[in-house]
This record gives C-alpha cells, structure tokens and sequence, in this order.
C-alpha cells in the first residue's frame, strides 16, 4: 500500500508537519518542554479543482504553503523563547482567514517581486553589461543563468552562516530525517531518525533551484535585447516559471526510486547541503514528537468521519 505523503517546514526552534486535513507544529519551549499548535487544511472546491490542473497548481500550493506558514511561524517566534508561565502576555491575533488570505497573497507577490528583483533582474543588468564580451542570445541567458547560481549560493551559505538561522537548517534538516525515516517504514526513534538522510526529493530548497533551470530554458525563447523588454518578461513569466518548477520537483519526486531518472533531483539535493544542518538529539526529539502528534490528530479526524 502506498504511504500517505506528508510535508512540513522547519520554524523557530521546531517542526511543523502537515497532510491533506490537518497541519501541526511542535516546538521547544525555553524551559525544555514541548509546546504543540494545530489547524485544519480548509480548502474551498474551486481551489481543490485548480490545484489539480498542472502547471497551474504549483502557484497555488506556493500561495497556501505560505498562508498556513505564517500561522505557524508566528505561533513558534511568539512562544520559544518565552516562559510558559508567561504564556498570558502573548498578544493573541484576531485577524479573520479573509484578512489572513488577503495578507499572504500580498506579501507573498511583494516576496516574488522583490526576491525577482536580486536573483532575476540584477542578473539580467550584470550579463547585460557584459554584452561586449558575450553578444549573442543564447551566452547572454547562459551567462544570466550563473550569475543567478552564483547569487543563490552565496546568499544561502550567509544566511547558514547567522546563528538563528543555521539553528533554523537544523531543525529542517531534522524535518527531512523524520520523513526519510518514516518513509523507510523504521520506527520513529532518535536512533533512526538520525541514521536517515537530511535531504528529500520534495524540498522546497529544491524547488528554488529549480526556478532557476527552468528559467533557463524559458528565457531562451524570449529576447534579451532591448534591455527593458528583457527585465519586463522575466517579471511577467514569474508565474509560469513557478508552475513547471513545482512540476518538475513533482517528477523527481516521482521518479528518485528509478535508479536511471534518480540523478534529475541530484541538484535539489546538492541545495540543501546548504539550507539543512545536521539536527541535534533535542531537535530531532521535537520533530519527532510533533510527526506523532500529526499522526494522533490525523487518526483521531478519520475514525470521526
């Protein structure tokens, strides 16, 4: 019988899992206890019918990844470094899902626009002034396509650099073990979970590589001169670009057991080398926890339909 597919993201000082019905985040609190926030994967049907057409999915899963996101994220920056028995002082949000909905998809097109700006148009205006060197097309968005590489990476290796942060790749990197683990049908112990790979097929990091390969390829059928006309199709085609790098990290999930079709991912993987930390028995203790509290919540929701 085929596993039941799960996903999850690292937040401050925890794990948030999630499935098709419900979303969880275990974290741990400053003094050593364990702290546990959920919610319910609502979707509307026209959502549900959209997220089923290719291509066009990838931006909506990007669109909820980040609503749902930001609801665990705030819980885990507004709990971990404070003491439980000042839990009363936390200011608590009201904001209703219309506003919550409203307020993602805003920062989130904000994000796109201004993360296009640093890895696409900055790009773009460096190859451009080396035109005199490399002045046909096909240079031009081949050397485009390294300076976006060279940007990535060096943007990633800073951020691990950032103590916070790093601790952050930790706990992701603990995220993709429990999964690793789970998917190889061992018993969820910090032994196994240990032993399992930090790296994952379906990994967002991967997904930001791939945004830049497809790009790639995309870019080759648009022109590159004039300059302005340049810059206005790398920001029109953001959607597109979204849709078949979700699609093509479907596919390399879909295919990482075929020994012949596994190295398309290798490149994903290499990514996360950067963006995932190797975890800590109290980090790898957290995500385990709140990968069973997933599990509990998900069993508990089934028997009650």
């Amino acid at each position: 019988m085929t596993k039941k597919v799960y996903g999850g993201q690292a937040v401050m000082e925890g794990v948030m899992f999630t499935d098709s019905n419900k979303m969880v985040t275990a974290i741990r609190r400053n003094d050593h206890s364990i702290d546990y926030f959920e919610l319910d994967r609502v979707q509307k049907k026209w959502v549900k019918s959209l997220k089923k057409i290719p291509v066009i999915r990838g931006f909506f899963a990007l669109i909820e990844s980040s609503m749902y996101g930001m609801k665990h994220m705030d819980f885990a920056s507004s709990r971990y470094d404070v003491d439980p028995k000042d839990d009363h002082t936390i200011k608590q949000s009201n904001n209703s899902l219309t506003t919550i909905v409203f307020t993602t998809v805003l920062i989130t097109i904000i994000s796109l626009f201004i993360g296009k700006g640093l890895f696409t148009v900055v790009p773009a205006l460096v190859a451009d002034w080396f035109e005199f060197i490399v002045p046909n097309h096909i240079g031009q968005v081949i050397l485009e396509t390294l300076i976006k590489l060279l940007f990535l990476i060096i943007y990633l290796f800073g951020l691990s650099l950032i103590p916070d942060i790093r601790r952050l790749f930790q706990y992701h990197g603990a995220e993709h073990k429990v999964i690793n683990c789970y998917e190889q049908n061992l018993p969820l112990t910090i032994s196994n979970v240990q032993q399992s790979s930090r790296l994952h097929y379906r990994c967002g990091s991967s997904f930001i590589l791939f945004t830049v390969f497809i790009g790639f390829i995309v870019f080759l059928f648009v022109p590159t001169d004039p300059l302005w006309l340049r810059i206005v199709y790398r920001i029109i085609l953001i959607p597109l670009i979204i849709g078949l790098s979700f699609e093509l990290l479907q596919l390399t999930n879909a295919v990482r057991n075929i020994k012949l079709l596994s190295w398309l991912g290798y490149p994903g993987l290499w990514v996360q080398l950067l963006t995932t930390k190797q975890p800590n028995d109290e980090q790898v203790e957290v995500a385990i926890h709140s990968f069973n509290y997933l599990l509990t919540k998900s069993e508990m929701t089934k028997q009650q339909l």
